[in-house]
């Protein structure tokens, strides 16, 4: 009956937060085995978690970003870096959303934030509107798999999994994306005939593959200062991050500190020195020191803009969360989820044909439902079949998330479809058949990720 209801406020378009909540609060009315007052208990108490706490500081700090001006200098770099190849802002755009992954956590930050500058300039050097389009929908899908990531905070804490494994686990699998998606973009350059959009310039080339030497460089540098020569952790660390500000001085870099963002998270969250959570707020504060000092592009009546876009993205997530924890409950209570794992077993135990089924399940679920919602629905009833059938659990995650970021792109509820939509100023359907060939790169990603799991698994399992 539980389920029923759920479909049936679904189908009468009602929100789904309320939907999961409403049917479990009628639900309980009915079998009158429970007080009502559980409802709100449940919800409270799903959302009592303190790796939750990243959520807020990980929107915050990609808020921070994009309205202090840093999109226009990851725009900047990315055009140093690859601007010159045949089909130069295609791939462009493509990095730029690996940089900006990078900080937002969200695939609707990257397509709202850089692909507004994106989309303009590719229209502008002749690009038709539907490539520019495409291409930014494609390299959006790159913000919640590159760390950080708000998705893989949500599923840690719904599947009690590391944070800080899943962030590591997709770095190997966005840089797979990353160059399935550049040579699709080679693929229609070469088709099309397009030249380069500027000219080849040594010294932009040579300062932009400085900042990404830097970039490599500080993190090994600290470690062989700590590790090998044993000197201490915090003042090593310190003295390093002042180097960085030193250099970005010095050369004038477009966007190292920016891009040493990622680096900072992964560094402090594997060697110790801070928690996911702890880590989020790191971001944050990093996002300010940036934005008010270095510079001084953030001013404090936008700061309160931010602060105040914040409040309402996360209480959305955290209500959807909230609703999703009764009906998460009330779904192993009733045996629901029970009932699925033994049907889903008796129909097959091998691994591969369960993988295949979920990827289709959650390619139809993420057409319809907003990822944090699919989430909190999908992983009290996928993830206890995966870990019967001995799927690693940061494996499971990393697929789980690829699939529902893919589903942002699709009709009917597509949210990056309609961001994209709006900015570009193209029809619902023109943008849907703009994104429909961007879909090759993404689902052979899919299928490599999913059956490939050492890809994923190769850097937590070294670090965790």
């Amino acid at each position: 009956m539980l389920k029923i209801l759920f479909l049936f406020f679904m189908a009468g378009g009602i929100p789904v937060a309320i939907a999961m909540a409403g049917a479990s609060l009628v639900y309980i009315l009915i079998s009158g085995n429970l007080p009502p007052f559980v409802v709100v208990h449940r919800m409270v108490s799903g959302i009592d978690s303190f790796p939750l706490l990243a959520v807020p500081f990980f929107i915050l700090a990609g808020n921070l970003m994009n309205n202090a001006g840093i999109t226009t200098r990851i725009y900047n770099f990315a055009l140093a870096l690859v601007g010159w190849l045949k089909g130069g802002l295609g791939h462009v755009n493509i990095v730029g959303s690996v940089v900006f992954a990078g900080m937002s956590g969200t695939a609707i930050a990257d397509a709202a934030g850089l692909g507004t500058i994106e989309i303009k300039a590719m229209k502008e050097h002749g690009y038709s509107t539907e490539f520019a389009v495409g291409v930014t929908a494609a390299s959006a899908t790159l913000g919640p798999i590159i760390p950080p990531s708000l998705p893989f905070v949500i599923y840690g804490m719904m599947g009690n999994v590391s944070i800080g494994a899943l962030f590591l686990a997709g770095l190997l699998p966005g840089l797979l994306m990353t160059i399935l998606m550049m040579l699709t973009v080679a693929y229609y350059a070469h088709k099309n005939g397009w030249g380069r959009d500027m000219k080849f310039s040594g010294p932009r080339l040579v300062k932009a593959l400085s900042e990404l030497a830097v970039v490599v460089g500080w993190p090994l540098g600290l470690w062989l200062l700590v590790d090998k020569l044993s000197l201490p952790a915090q003042p090593t660390v310190f003295a390093g991050l002042a180097s960085l500000f030193v250099l970005d001085k010095i050369f004038k870099f477009e966007a190292l500190l920016p891009i040493m963002t990622p680096v900072l998270l992964i560094g402090g969250m594997s060697t110790g020195l801070f928690t996911p959570t702890e880590g989020a707020i790191a971001a944050c504060v990093w996002a300010m020191i940036l934005g008010f000092v270095w510079y001084r592009t953030l001013r404090w009546k936008m700061f309160l803009k931010v602060c105040l876009e914040t409040i309402e993205t996360t209480s959305t997530v955290l209500f959807i969360v909230a609703a999703a924890s009764i009906f998460g409950w009330m779904l192993t209570a009733t045996g629901v989820t029970t009932d699925i794992a033994n049907w889903v077993l008796g129909f097959t135990k091998e691994a591969w044909v369960f993988l295949l089924l979920a990827n289709l399940l959650m390619l139809f679920v993420g057409c319809f439902l907003e990822p944090t919602a699919a989430i909190t629905i999908l992983v009290p009833i996928l993830l206890p079949i995966a870990l019967q059938l001995g799927i690693d659990p940061v494996h499971f995650g990393l697929v789980m998330v690829l699939n529902l970021m893919i589903g942002l792109l699709h009709p009917p509820m597509g949210l990056v479809l309609f961001v994209l939509a709006r900015v570009a100023g193209l029809s619902f359907e023109r943008t849907t058949m703009a994104i429909l060939p961007w879909l090759v790169p993404l689902l052979l990603s899919l299928a490599i990720i999913t059956y490939v799991p050492k890809l994923v698994l190769w850097l937590p399992k070294m670090f965790f």
